[in-house]
């Protein structure tokens, strides 16, 4: 169930990252948006662990979740913006 749960809070956490920092240049679909969700959950949590905010084995919450995936829509964006060619 906990696998369920860390999709689910992946996927609120990467559509609400997307509506924060929109751009033409994200990606897109349940996939991916769940996958950013994911990634920016983690994220946080190494974040969070390596300042000292959460002990080990303690994970980020939601707003954690939420700003490490706008953190990695952040990332993305600058990548993306700069291997596109017109």
């Amino acid at each position: 169930m906990g696998i369920i749960w860390t999709i689910i809070i992946g996927f609120l956490a990467g559509v609400i990252a997307k509506f924060i920092m929109p751009g033409k240049n994200e990606p897109s679909g349940f996939i991916l948006t769940t996958i950013l969700g994911i990634v920016g959950a983690f994220l946080a949590t190494y974040l969070g662990q390596a300042i000292g905010w959460y002990r080990a084995g303690e994970g980020a919450g939601f707003i954690g979740a939420i700003v490490g995936a706008v953190i990695v829509l952040a990332i993305w964006g600058f990548i993306a913006r700069r291997n596109t060619t017109y």
